[in-house]
């Protein structure tokens, strides 16, 4: 009897307690000039807010269709953790993509797709052939620019480690050059950003010495102009992300908001890009190229005229095109929702460019934007491009969940956080293997479709081996609905 009545006094003052918060958040509720629901209607208000934040979980995993979720649907997702763990390729039953559906890729197959003794890997392509120090890259698809800082150190190891296995390259980001980027010691394209973080001098601009010092630990050089996830604003890491180590290797304030100019502030015409390439690569002897969001055929079209005047040789050594649904770092809304172009438009527009003006065997071109599978890096090479890069591809072989926190650092995978303790579910070593995995399954997969082209390998793609779905029971080869351009004479 004792116990029972020492229980209900527990219970009582347990009840006390929770009547006692209740009632302190009813108060609250009303007093608050914010939320008008929780003003009009105390405590209950408050679900609405709560519930609104669970659909967003309750949407991805339970109500969403396989292939309608944005910004990667989940079969997409469910494709690249397979595949990145080594089980993915093989389905039964067939398959749940709509082929009818507007922009889907149709591959041209070939009555007579080549053997497996006939096929080959896609051979490496030089990036730079006429620099003193040029780049040969192995593998058309490879690691696109992500910062440490934006991405957590566990993060970086396990992607440079997972991309020197695979042979693909790691591209830096704007963040600078981090000792975990070299952990891997595999390939590495050093970005310049519009912040200049890793490279400036005490006024601000390149420095000589950084540049000279890092080409030593890099294989070319990428000057971002802009990119698809916020074309017209510079990179930004909020200030709770700015740990001590991050700001030692940018060279700013520790605890401060990281906010990059919305553009490099020598560089306001073609010439001035083409100035700042043509130094960098002397200074460094490796390949420069840059990076950019389209909005139009106008600036390439203005640059081609630049390098033509100076000559080909004056031309960058690449160009990576960003499509305006690149996403793998915090953007204004804004300029995420309504600015650049898609890639399956900018990429056709940049390579015709190129070939109009007879450049595009001295310009390589790099593709970027939602690029994460076999099927849309295959059509990337088709339309034009020499290689294909990804972020989020990769943040997904990492174990990305698609939680959107990124900026919050609460990121739960441990992929964009600088909170330990959720770092410590990102194993390193498995990560990597992941990493690799999803990087060597790609590049085959790619040569796969080829073959089924009767190709011989994917760097054999032209517009002719792919179709477009324009509507229902209809599509249309690409190479007519972008036709191939007449060069000009280059010289």
């Amino acid at each position: 009897m004792d116990t029972l009545l020492w229980i209900l006094g527990i219970l009582g003052w347990l009840a006390g307690i929770v009547m006692l918060v209740l009632l302190v958040m009813f108060i609250q509720d009303l007093l608050q000039k914010e939320h008008t629901i929780r003003r009009n209607f105390p405590l209950v208000g408050r679900l609405r807010y709560f519930l609104e934040k669970q659909g967003e979980f309750f949407r991805q995993y339970f109500f969403a269709m396989d292939r309608e979720e944005q910004p990667f649907n989940r079969a997409t997702r469910s494709w690249i953790y397979r595949t990145a763990k080594g089980k993915g390729g093989l389905i039964g039953f067939g398959s749940t993509n709509d082929l009818r559906e507007p922009g889907s890729y149709i591959f041209v197959n070939s009555p007579y797709p080549k053997l497996e003794e006939e096929c080959e890997p896609s051979p490496a392509l030089v990036i730079g052939p006429d620099c003193p120090r040029p780049f040969a890259a192995r593998h058309p698809f490879n690691v696109s620019g992500m910062s440490f800082g934006a991405l957590s150190a566990p993060a970086v190891r396990a992607l440079s480690r997972g991309a020197a296995e695979a042979g693909v390259w790691i591209n830096t980001g704007e963040g600078g050059l981090s000792p975990y980027h070299l952990e891997g010691g595999g390939d590495i394209i050093f970005q310049i950003g519009t912040a200049k973080y890793g490279v400036r001098n005490a006024e601000g601009g390149l420095g000589d010495d950084r540049l000279r010092k890092l080409a030593e630990q890099v294989n070319a050089f990428e000057i971002k102009l802009s990119q698809g996830a916020k074309p017209g604003r510079g990179g930004v890491l909020p200030a709770h992300k700015v740990t001590p180590e991050i700001a030692r290797i940018r060279g700013i304030p520790a605890g401060e908001i990281s906010s990059s100019p919305n553009r490099h502030v020598d560089i306001r015409t073609p010439d001035d890009l083409l100035d700042m390439i043509q130094h960098v690569r002397e200074v460094t002897g490796r390949p420069v190229g840059f990076k950019m969001a389209l909005g139009s055929a106008v600036y390439p079209r203005a640059l081609c005229e630049a390098i033509l005047k100076r000559g080909a040789e004056a031309a960058p050594d690449f160009i990576t095109v960003d499509g305006g649904e690149a996403g793998s770092g915090a953007a204004p809304q804004v300029l995420a929702d309504h600015v650049a172009l898609p890639i399956t438009e900018a990429l056709p527009m940049l390579v015709d460019v190129l070939l109009e003006c007879g450049l595009k065997e001295r310009i390589r071109v790099v593709a970027s934007g939602k690029l994460v599978d076999s099927g849309r890096v295959a059509w990337a090479l088709c339309a034009g491009a020499d290689f294909v890069v990804t972020g989020r591809g990769f943040m997904f072989a990492l174990g990305c969940i698609q939680s959107m926190q990124c900026p919050n650092n609460t990121c739960p995978t441990g992929v964009t956080t600088h909170n330990e303790r959720l770092q410590k579910g990102l194993v390193v070593e498995d990560k990597a293997h992941r990493v690799a995995n999803y990087a060597h399954w790609v590049n085959h997969e790619v040569d796969l479709l080829a073959h089924s082209c009767g190709l011989a390998n994917a760097r054999e793609f032209r517009r002719g081996h792919v179709r477009i779905v324009q509507s229902a029971g209809h599509s249309l080869p690409l190479d007519e609905i972008y036709p191939y351009l007449p060069a000009v004479n280059s010289s």
